[in-house]
């Protein structure tokens, strides 16, 4: 039934990351948004590590959040309590609304990620950070997921002299419900690029110094190995950004921080509150799940909106990845593909681009050359 009385339903969306912006984009020609984030714009961090060894990458990456909606409108500001009626704003303001989705999203490490708001800062903090790696020799990077395989790929690429450390405190590269087939040729390439790998056991301690300065560091493993790097990364920790909330939806969150939600991406005890992305515990935290997810949620409330179309369960997505190591090489594994896929499908559907195109049209932007 249509719950569209005459009216445009309002729709505060927190957060403008990759499940934001999507949701927003998706709602803004049925609902009242209001897209709120702290900064005026948006991060396509898919490609910061490329903007990291090649920062013409910068020119790009950074897309302003006032050319996403046509009509909806974008708010500078803060989130620092929601209920389940409103949002209220570091400023004071209260944005009362029909529906609240919540996207604040995840931190990471820098340069990967960047809890920096003002974009020229964030943009002389990437430039930092590469003329820091440039005059490197060596860097060891701390973590061998897909951010830390990225990462050493793309060193490796444009800096082919330097020498990469990856370590981790796994057994194998990669973590995560992916065939053994994808991270032996991960590793097959790795070796070609010649990153060391140091597997298997944990370092007795981060480095001291900064990551991402030109600081030499030395480290040494549980088993005794000594590391050492004139710069070092750190590839892991992610944490859901969920420590502003209280009351009812503080108390939503699991014990690693994430919301609980149910079939239809719905905070638990919430009707009309709902979170999507990194921070929701419906399924991985990747960009592609935050994407499809918010895309099915905006597709539920335009169904309740104009009474048209049917209201769908959001079901996990099963494994899939696409882990570039350069704009050239690389692996991945896709559902309904046997086998792995190989660099040059992922050269095509990822590694050149890092998928700017699709998000540059999003924000109605020209693509750089």
């Amino acid at each position: 039934m249509s719950e569209n009385n005459g009216s445009r339903p309002s729709v505060v969306i927190v957060g403008g990351g990759f499940a934001g912006i999507n949701a927003a984009k998706a709602l803004d020609d049925v609902a009242d948004v209001t897209l709120v984030d702290p900064s005026d714009t948006f991060l396509h961090n898919l490609a910061s590590w490329r903007a990291l060894v090649a920062p013409e990458w910068l020119d790009r990456i950074f897309l302003p959040y006032d050319r996403l909606l046509r009509h909806g409108r974008f708010v500078r500001d803060r989130a620092v309590d929601v209920d389940g009626a409103a949002v209220t704003l570091a400023s004071g303001e209260r944005l009362e609304s029909d529906y609240i989705v919540l996207a604040t999203g995840s931190s990471y490490p820098f340069p990967a990620k960047t809890d920096e708001p003002d974009v020229t800062v964030a943009r002389a903090k990437f430039l930092d950070a590469h003329h820091a790696l440039r005059e490197a020799g060596s860097a060891l990077v701390v973590g061998a997921g897909p951010a830390g395989l990225e990462l050493a790929g793309e060193i490796k690429t444009s800096f082919p002299e330097k020498q990469v450390t990856l370590v981790d405190m796994a057994d194998d590269i990669l973590p995560g419900p992916f065939d053994q087939e994808l991270r032996e040729e991960l590793r097959r390439q790795l070796d070609k690029l010649s990153v060391q790998l140091v597997l298997g056991s944990p370092l007795r301690s981060l480095p001291d110094a900064p990551a991402a300065t030109a600081t030499p560091v030395t480290v040494t493993t549980e088993a005794g190995e000594e590391l050492s790097a004139d710069i070092w990364f750190r590839a892991f920790g992610v944490v859901p950004a969920t420590s502003f909330l209280t009351g009812s939806l503080a108390a939503a969150r699991d014990p690693q921080g994430f919301l609980r939600v149910d079939d239809h991406l719905r905070v638990a005890g919430h009707e009309n509150v709902f979170a999507v992305g990194d921070i929701a515990d419906a399924d991985r935290s990747t960009a592609a799940v935050a994407s499809t997810q918010a895309k099915l949620l905006a597709a539920n409330l335009r169904a309740r909106i104009t009474g048209e179309g049917e209201v769908t369960a959001y079901e996990t997505m099963p494994p899939a990845i696409a882990v570039p190591l350069g704009p050239e090489g690389g692996a991945g594994q896709f559902p309904g593909v046997d086998g792995v896929v190989g660099p040059e499908t992922i050269a095509e559907v990822k590694g050149r681009a890092m998928l700017m195109d699709a998000y540059g049209e999003l924000f109605d932007v020209e693509p750089a050359v």
